[in-house]
């Protein structure tokens, strides 16, 4: 009979460190070249678990070992504080770690979404980071024009007519060569943007559930596949709460004694994923009287602020109960429901 082992990776770019734990306790660590990877595969066991690290080829690590493994835990460190926070953090050290915690069976479980979701989550992520580029390149001709008593209205700079009268305003050539630099950089990010919405909205709407989530009036082709991407398969959530959770907009809870709190809620998970959501809320209240009454009661109570919170997590309810019964919408303002075809 075979000694079961936990196996422990730290992985990086082109090398990881791997320590297998043995029943009785003892360690062995080893270092190893990515590119030697089929030869350590050639040491793994049937029955052997493994803990990897999350990094930027962590998908490709675990497609390849998968097979020849009992069992691969991919590991959020951030989540994981015993190596995040480790006193002494080393390649070893979090290896061990990750062995140990492995067949205690106490390591925090991240989600491998599937290739497609995944690469759409990557898309928007970059778009993400191009859509706060251009702001700021935006604010820092709001700033130039500010300067001289020049004060355009919010969102002024998104036209194209706009650019071309900033373009023709008067102005030392130093600054004119500035704008001009600014402008050329805020069209060639407005043409990648297009770009990345297109590819994110056309593959987004090959997702299973897409159909369902857009029916949802509030939910566009966008924010759909945003939504979807961020999601995955909605079945890895037990109930609407875990989903919530799993957005961060569920409130911190802390207990003293036999007194518990509630606080602002957790922002964990992806902050693309709660902007997307938030955004998508507000439109809907739009269309249904019951979003809109909930919103503007909660608003008068206890402010705008947590009114959007609370609608968004009534929306994210809305939408966990579509995606897992296959509902289409077909009278939103009414709530009116039927099975997906």
């Amino acid at each position: 009979m075979e000694t079961q082992r936990h196996i422990g990776i730290d992985l990086h770019r082109n090398q990881f460190t791997c320590c297998v734990r043995l029943e009785n306790g003892r360690n062995y660590l080893t270092d190893w070249k990515l590119e030697d990877l089929p030869r350590f595969i050639k040491k793994l066991r049937p029955s052997d678990e493994m803990a990897v690290e999350v990094t930027g080829n962590t998908r490709l690590f675990r497609d390849a070992v998968a097979p020849h493994v009992a069992r691969v835990v991919a590991v959020d460190p951030n989540q994981f504080k015993v190596i995040s926070h480790s006193v002494k953090k080393t390649d070893p050290n979090d290896a061990r770690n990750l062995a140990l915690y492995l067949e205690k069976d106490l390591l925090p479980e991240v989600r491998l979404k599937d290739k497609t979701q995944a690469q759409l989550a990557s898309l928007t992520q970059t778009r993400d980071t191009l859509v706060k580029l251009r702001t700021s390149l935006k604010n820092k001709i709001n700033n130039i024009l500010s300067a001289h008593g020049i004060n355009l209205e919010k969102e002024a700079l998104s036209s194209e007519k706009k650019l071309n009268q900033v373009l023709a305003m008067k102005f030392d050539p130093m600054i004119r060569i500035e704008l001009k630099v600014i402008v050329e950089q805020i069209r060639s990010l407005n043409q990648s943007i297009a770009e990345l919405e297109k590819t994110i909205a056309d593959e987004g709407s090959k997702l299973e559930g897409h159909k369902n989530l857009t029916s949802i009036k509030g939910i566009g082709p966008l924010s759909g596949s945003i939504l979807l991407s961020v999601i995955g398969d909605v079945n890895d959530f037990a109930d609407e709460g875990k989903l919530a959770a799993y957005f961060g907009i569920v409130p911190r809870v802390s207990n003293s004694n036999q007194t518990e709190h509630s606080g602002r809620i957790t922002k964990r998970g992806s902050k693309l994923g709660r902007t997307a959501l938030v955004q998508c809320a507000l439109i809907a209240q739009r269309y249904s009287p019951y979003l809109k009454r909930y919103y503007e009661k909660i608003k008068t109570r206890r402010g705008t602020g947590k009114a959007i919170i609370a609608l968004a997590r009534k929306l994210l309810g809305i939408i966990y109960r579509t995606l897992k019964n296959k509902w289409v919408c077909e009278d939103f303002p009414n709530f009116g429901w039927a099975e997906a075809a």
